[in-house]
C-alpha cells in the first residue's frame, strides 16, 4: 500500500473540533476526512485509539486491545434511543482537551447509555452485540478488569485486595457474577467502538483514504493485559515487575528515558507460540489499513533498567525474539502493512531486521538538521516515511524559532530555499523527497507554533491535549494543498466533497 508517491496528514481523533470538549469519531471525523481527500492526500495517521491510563497518554493504556470510549460520538448513541440528551453539559476550553472534566462528564452519559441497552428487551441490536461479545477473545478480561478498577475507586490492580489481584479461576467466575452489569457496561462502550470506527474507517477508505494506525511495543503495568496474563512478563512473586522499559540518554532526555512499562518474558510467550501477539496484531488490523510499530527496535533488543532505579541512565540492551515472532506473525496473519518506527538508537541488527521484512522505516526532516545527518533528504530511500516532526517533537514552526539564526540559514541553504519560511521549506522538503510516503502533522499544515505541540517526552502533564478549530483554515487550504501534492507527484485523485 505504501509502494507508490502519497501523502498523508498525522492527526489525532481528540484533536479534531466538535461538541462536548474533546474530538470524537463523528460529524467533525467526517468532515476532516473530507478535508484529506480534497487535498489529494491518501492517508490519515493517528496515534493509537486504545483506552489511556497514565497521564491520558495514548502510549499507555489500560488494554492493548480495545478503544477510547472517549471518542465516541454521542448524537449517534443518542440517535439509537440508548441516550436521551448527547449534550455534555458544562463549557470546555475550545483550543485543549480538559481530560478530567470531559472524562467526568461523558463517562456518566456512556454509563447511562450502556445501562439502558442492557436493560432493553429485543431491541434491533441485541443480536449484534451478542455476537461481538461472543466473538471478541479479549473483551471479557479487559469489562471484568474495568469493573474491578471502578469498584475499587480506580486504584491499579496492584493495590486491590489479594484476591482480585491474582485472580483465580474461582474468584474470576464469582466476580464476572458479581459485577455482571457493570462488565455489561464495559462490552457495550468496546461494542460500540468498534462500530462506530469501523464505520468511519469505511467512510475513509471510500473516498481513498488509507488509515495509519499505531501500535507501541510495550503495555501499561495498570491494564488488563499485565493483571490477566502475569505470566507473560517479568514480575516478581509479588506481581511487580523486576525490570522495566526506557531508552538510555538520547535526543530528548540526557538521563535517557524511563518509561516504566513492564518488559516481556519472551521465553514464555515463544512457549505459547506468540500466541498474545497474533492476537494483537489480529485486532490492530482489524481497525487500520497499515500499522506503525512503535519502538520497532525493542523486538531486536530492549533498554532492561532494574525497576529500583529512578532513572532511564543504568540498564542493559536485551535480545527480543526478533525474526522469530515476525516469521510466526506473518505465517498467520499474511504480508504485515507496518511502518518500522526505526528512529533512536539504531544497530545493524535493527535495519537488517526491518529490511527482511521490507518494511518502511521513517525520516524526521527536524532531526536531519540537528542531530541525526542521516535524516538529510539525500539519504532517503524510496521505501520510507519522510516525516517533518512527529507527535513527539515540537511543531515546525516552534522547532525553526527554537534553533539559531545561523543554523536557519543552513537549512536554508541546503534546501536551496529563499525567505524565512521554516515551515513552509520543511514540508516542500517532505514532499520532494525519494520516499514514497510523506506524514505532515495538521499543526504544521496549519504553520502552528509550541502552542500547538502535541507531547513533550519525560513531561507527565499537560500533553497529548491540542485541538483545532474549522475557524483555524484558510479558505485555500485545501486547493494549495492539491497543488503542492500534485506537483510532486503525491496527489490522490478524487472528487472533491469537503467545503470550508
Amino acid at each position: 500500500m505504501l509502494n507508490k508517491r502519497g501523502c498523508g496528514i498525522l492527526l489525532h481523533p481528540t484533536s479534531l473540533p466538535g461538541p462536548g470538549g474533546i474530538g470524537s469519531l463523528g460529524t467533525d471525523a467526517r468532515r476532516f476526512i473530507d478535508l484529506l481527500r480534497d487535498m489529494g492526500m491518501s492517508y490519515w495517521q493517528v496515534l493509537p485509539l486504545t483506552p489511556p491510563a497514565c497521564g491520558n497518554s495514548p502510549y499507555s493504556a489500560l488494554t492493548a486491545f480495545g478503544g477510547n470510549p472517549l471518542l465516541l460520538d454521542l448524537e449517534r448513541i443518542a440517535g439509537e434511543g440508548d441516550l436521551a440528551d448527547a449534550s455534555c453539559s458544562g463549557r470546555y476550553p475550545e483550543d485543549r482537551v480538559d481530560f478530567n472534566a470531559v472524562a467526568g462528564t461523558k463517562m456518566e452519559l456512556l454509563y447511562q447509555a450502556g445501562s439502558t441497552f442492557l436493560t432493553q428487551k429485543g431491541t434491533p441490536h441485541t443480536v449484534e452485540f451478542r455476537h461481538f461479545c461472543d466473538t471478541t477473545p479479549w473483551l471479557h478480561d479487559y469489562a471484568l478488569f474495568m469493573a474491578l478498577k471502578r469498584r475499587f475507586h480506580g486504584k491499579s490492580w496492584s493495590r486491590w485486595p489479594a484476591e482480585a489481584a491474582r485472580i483465580t479461576e474461582e474468584t474470576y467466575y464469582n466476580y464476572s457474577d458479581k459485577l455482571g452489569l457493570e462488565i455489561g457496561v464495559q462490552k457495550y462502550l468496546q461494542w460500540q467502538f468498534s462500530r462506530q470506527w469501523k464505520e468511519l474507517r469505511a467512510y475513509a477508505n471510500a473516498r481513498g483514504i488509507a488509515i495509519i494506525g499505531d501500535i507501541p511495543i510495550f503495555v501499561a503495568y495498570d491494564s488488563a493485559d499485565v493483571w490477566s496474563h502475569r505470566e507473560l512478563f517479568l514480575l516478581d512473586s509479588k506481581g511487580r515487575p523486576t525490570v522495566v522499559a526506557g531508552v538510555p540518554p538520547d535526543y530528548f532526555s540526557a538521563t535517557g528515558q524511563f518509561w516504566g512499562n513492564p518488559l516481556y518474558d519472551w521465553d514464555v510467550m515463544e512457549q505459547n507460540g506468540y500466541q498474545w501477539w497474533i492476537d494483537r496484531f489480529t485486532s490492530v488490523f482489524e481497525l487500520f489499513d497499515i500499522v506503525r510499530v512503535d519502538h520497532f527496535r525493542g523486538f531486536e533488543a530492549a533498554w532492561h533498567i532494574p525497576a529500583a532505579e529512578q532513572t532511564a541512565e543504568r540498564g542493559t540492551w536485551v535480545k527480543g525474539p526478533g525474526e522469530r515472532l515476525f516469521d510466526i506473525l506473518r505465517a498467520a496473519l499474511g504480508e504485515l502493512p507496518i511502518i518500522a518506527e526505526d528512529l533512536g538508537v539504531i544497530t545493524p541488527e535493527v535495519l537488517a531486521l526491518r529490511d527482511r521484512y521490507n518494511f518502511p522505516g521513517m525520516k524526521i526532516l527536524q532531526f536531519a538538521f540537528e542531530s541525526e545527518p542521516i535524516s538529510l533528504p539525500h539519504h532517503h530511500v524510496k521505501n520510507g516515511v519522510v516525516y517533518t516532526g512527529t507527535h513527539d517533537n515540537d511543531t515546525t514552526a516552534g522547532w525553526y524559532h527554537s534553533i539559531s539564526v545561523a543554523e536557519r540559514h543552513e537549512m536554508q541553504e541546503y534546501l536551496g530555499c529563499t525567505g524565512d519560511n521554516g515551515v513552509g521549506s520543511l514540508t516542500r522538503a517532505a514532499l520532494m523527497s525519494v520516499a514514497n510516503t510523506a506524514i505532515i502533522p495538521f499543526q504544521d499544515i496549519l504553520e502552528l507554533g509550541s502552542g500547538a505541540r502535541m507531547n513533550i517526552p519525560g513531561t507527565p502533564y499537560g500533553n497529548w491535549e491540542w485541538r483545532f478549530s474549522w475557524n483555524m483554515l484558510p479558505l485555500n487550504l485545501a486547493a494549495s494543498l492539491r497543488n503542492q501534492l500534485e506537483r510532486y507527484d503525491r496527489a490522490a485523485h478524487g472528487e472533491k466533497t469537503y467545503a470550508p
